[in-house]
């Protein structure tokens, strides 16, 4: 391995068990009342989304989960009342994940809270220059990946 791979490798180590790291401690708070972390994210991206409302395949793109495990998970959700599933305007096999009012109500206390517990571990560590080098060097980290296929999707094909 070459001195350079050597750095990458270990700059990606030290990123990556941060992230666990702090993922840990996130997902043992006791902020998770309503909703579990995953859920979370569902309804966090589709409170981001224009019309707090995503295709389950966009859905998809932007969640660690397969698209058969948020088809199920979404089928949770919905039973509790936090999203509805509608018929994509002008396609009829579209189905667009809508977020309802109880969900951007549950979305909005998690959400608080979450903040409140990322701050407190990340804005704990790391000063405001730390904070945005971080913020710029994972964008051009991430930017630099290009479009990803989705491999969960593809294979088998």
């Amino acid at each position: 391995m070459t001195p350079a791979e050597r750095r990458a490798v270990e700059a990606w180590e030290s990123l990556f068990r941060a992230q666990v790291a702090v993922l840990r401690r996130l997902g043992a708070d006791d902020i998770w009342h309503d909703v579990s972390f995953r859920e979370y994210d569902v309804l966090f991206t589709l409170r981001s989304r224009p019309g707090h409302a995503a295709r389950l395949r966009d859905l998809a793109a932007h969640s660690l989960l397969s698209q058969p495990s948020l088809s199920r998970m979404v089928d949770r959700l919905e039973a509790r009342g936090l999203v509805a599933r509608e018929v994509v305007p002008g396609d009829a096999r579209g189905t667009l994940v809508v977020l309802t009012e109880e969900g951007v109500r549950v979305q909005g206390e998690v959400g608080r809270r979450h903040a409140e517990a990322i701050a407190a571990y990340v804005g704990g560590a790391l000063g405001d220059d730390d904070l945005d080098a971080l913020r710029d060097l994972t964008g051009r980290l991430r930017d630099a990946q290009g479009e990803i296929p989705d491999v969960r999707r593809d294979r088998g094909r």
